[in-house]
């Protein structure tokens, strides 16, 4: 039985280790990072029952959520597969070779996902199952490269994968959502949830779920200052991961 969560955090890092390959100068790249940061996911997930796998980078130096193989990629082809070329709005802003793609992979993604994998092995041995949540926030308005463009955006969304988010996690968000109060999008705006390589369409025993919070509903948009009903949505998440650990014990 899963004792903890495994919370994946991939986008809530503006950080850059290194600015190589960079065609765009530091204010034009932090503007691109303030419209692209899941701003404060780390804290607003925060959970005692919990073991938290943070990317300590932004995800337009490196996305962990990406497939690192860009022909495996929907979004590389609008430049922004596992390492990001092109802004949102389609402009380049980085040119990347070879040899600095091997470098950024084998220094900061591959050693990313072996923790969460390691995290997940461990869940497995220890208690049979391992349950994740992957943890993200969006816009309340498209991004140009959306794949959905509908500007009608719920308050939170959750994403699923059909071998591991269970039923029982799907009625459990409606159910959860609707009694809060709140519209939920199911795959919509943004679909699926990770699960490492090693387990992915493999181990049933590994479930997963993605949930996505409308940055409306705790930022003053379209800036990163977090407004007067942080503190609200964040209990709210606290409460949504607490039913879910009940849930799965």
């Amino acid at each position: 039985m899963a004792k903890n969560l495994i919370l994946h955090i991939p986008h809530s890092s503006d950080r850059f280790p290194n600015r190589k390959g960079f065609l765009i100068d530091k204010d034009a790249l932090n503007k691109e990072a303030l419209k692209l940061t899941d701003w404060y996911t780390d804290d607003l997930f925060s959970f005692s029952n919990s073991v938290a796998i943070k990317a300590e980078f932004s995800r337009i130096f490196c996305d962990p959520e990406r497939f690192s193989d860009d022909s495996q990629e929907v979004m590389a082809k609008v430049g922004m597969g596992v390492l990001y070329e092109k802004s949102d709005d389609g402009s380049v802003m980085r040119e990347v070779g070879q040899e600095l793609r091997e470098e950024i992979l084998n220094g900061y993604y591959w050693p990313h996902h072996e923790r969460l994998t390691q995290e997940v092995d461990k869940e497995l041995e220890i208690n049979g199952k391992a349950v994740i949540i992957d943890c993200h926030s969006f816009p309340s308005k498209p991004l140009f490269r959306d794949l959905d463009q509908n500007a009608n955006r719920p308050d939170f969304s959750i994403g699923t994968d059909p071998f591991h988010t269970p039923k029982y996690l799907i009625d459990l968000s409606k159910d959860f959502f609707k009694q809060k109060g709140f519209s939920l999008g199911i795959d919509l705006p943004y679909s699926g949830s990770l699960v490492p390589l090693k387990h992915y369409g493999k181990t049933k025993e590994v479930e997963s779920i993605m949930l996505e919070i409308n940055r409306a509903l705790y930022l003053n948009e379209p800036g990163n200052e977090k407004s007067g009903d942080y503190a609200a949505i964040k209990e709210t998440v606290r409460a949504y991961l607490d039913l879910i650990l009940g849930e799965g014990v």
